[in-house]
């Protein structure tokens, strides 16, 4: 059992800040900053990809309120949500979450570098893109494409 569903059951200590029959939300043990918290079904679900889109309704819905809470109890003005999916982008533990950091202005915290597109690169990597999406029925009325029916 990973240390999640252990949380989720009571088996583990931790400091639980929302609870409902689906969604859990808990404060992260090595914050970014205070009221950094974790939200994750309660169901074991590895990653995005094994979670059913009712997980991640609720996952999401739980999130804006225990956001807002957040936000409101500790005077902040913004957060950051995100999501390690896999190993490669840092998924330390193999139990679906999504992390809402809280952020200030001078709390030191940098995004990632981002980069350019080479000539052409972005038009063809969003082309192979659509074309997986289609095959798999995923697009509908993106424009520039023609809407399935």
């Amino acid at each position: 059992m990973c240390v999640f569903c252990k949380i989720i059951k009571n088996e583990i200590p931790s400091q639980k800040v929302y609870e409902d029959a689906f969604v859990t939300a808990f404060l992260d043990i090595n914050p970014v900053n205070p009221g950094h918290t974790l939200v994750v079904p309660n169901n074991h679900v590895a990653d995005m990809q094994s979670a059913s889109n009712e997980d991640l309704s609720r996952m999401i819905i739980a999130t804006k309120k225990v956001a807002k809470g957040i936000l409101k109890a500790l005077d902040y003005k913004a957060f950051n949500l995100e999501m390690n999916n896999g190993a490669i982008a840092g998924q330390v533990v193999n139990h679906l979450h999504f992390h809402i950091v809280p952020r200030t202005e001078d709390d030191g915290l940098t995004h990632w570098p981002g980069q350019q597109y080479k000539e052409g690169e972005m038009d063809d990597v969003a082309d192979k893109i659509k074309k997986v999406l289609k095959t798999e029925g995923a697009i509908n009325g993106v424009s520039g494409m023609k809407q399935e029916s």
